[in-house]
């Protein structure tokens, strides 16, 4: 699946690089029948190659797609190799010719992954998903925690950001009650302090298989509020796609939705 969102300053498509998901997040639909299987480079293009032909070149620019995040089903670094082609060929000259600096890879934190990320796509954009300041908050949310715990994944973070000079996102879903207090926030401003990074918080978008609340709006401003204060760049996502169950987490939810009722 892929999701083409338009911005004053450009097209940004989110696509997937595998079948489903094993990292088995507890706010995502993407995970719910497990990971089926890769995404072939030339399948990751093909939603490029789609979007640049369905939606027509703004003025003044030779493609509609302007931005890549590789945020849609899928951990991109468990699908590594075809990930790693697939950066290349669209940033080639002779490709698609998107500039690295305008592409965005979200991964859980596969350590040893991140580590080799700057030898094999030097110029991408690291979005780190965070979603906790610690590891009791963030084993409840995501069991990779316990392969690679949250101290790790933040020295991975730090050394990626030392080795690119790229500033690093780290991507916090706000939910209800479990990571949204000030002293949640104060916790992770005091983990983050003096590393070239940015927040992108965002309130949880509702998986109907997933028993948690999102935070509103409102009180995403606020957490945003509490880690500036403490010196920490932040900002609340703007919610796309929710309508069409294809906003952050949802995707391919409808589909087995629409399976279930077949059978």
């Amino acid at each position: 699946e892929g999701v083409l969102m338009r911005h004053h300053y450009g097209n940004t498509l989110c696509i997937s690089t595998q079948v489903g998901c094993r990292m088995g997040c507890a706010f995502c639909a993407s995970t719910l029948e497990g990971c089926i299987r890769n995404l072939t480079p030339g399948e990751m293009l093909s939603f490029v190659a789609l979007a640049n032909a369905d939606v027509p070149a703004e003025e003044g620019r030779d493609r509609s797609v302007t931005n890549i995040v590789l945020m849609g089903s899928g951990e991109p670094l468990d699908n590594y190799d075809n990930t790693v082609k697939f950066l290349k060929l669209v940033s080639s000259p002779d490709g698609m010719g998107i500039s690295p600096r305008n592409i965005s890879l979200s991964s859980c934190g596969l350590v040893p992954r991140i580590d080799t990320l700057p030898q094999d796509a030097p110029h991408v954009t690291l979005s780190v998903s965070l979603h906790a300041p610690n590891d009791e908050i963030r084993n409840k949310l995501m069991p990779i925690n316990k392969a690679y715990p949250i101290a790790e994944v933040l020295a991975a973070a730090r050394r990626y950001a030392q080795t690119t000079g790229r500033r690093v996102v780290f991507e916090y879903a706000l939910v209800k009650g479990l990571n949204d207090s000030q002293a949640n926030a104060n916790e992770l401003a005091a983990r983050l302090r003096g590393m070239t990074c940015h927040v992108n918080l965002i309130p949880l978008n509702p998986v109907k298989e997933r028993n948690l609340l999102g935070t509103s709006r409102k009180e995403a401003e606020v957490f945003r509020k509490w880690l500036e204060d403490r010196g920490i760049s932040a900002t609340v996502r703007r919610e796309m796609g929710t309508d069409i169950d294809g906003a952050c987490g949802q995707l391919r939810r409808r589909v087995l939705m629409q399976r279930e009722e077949q059978q």
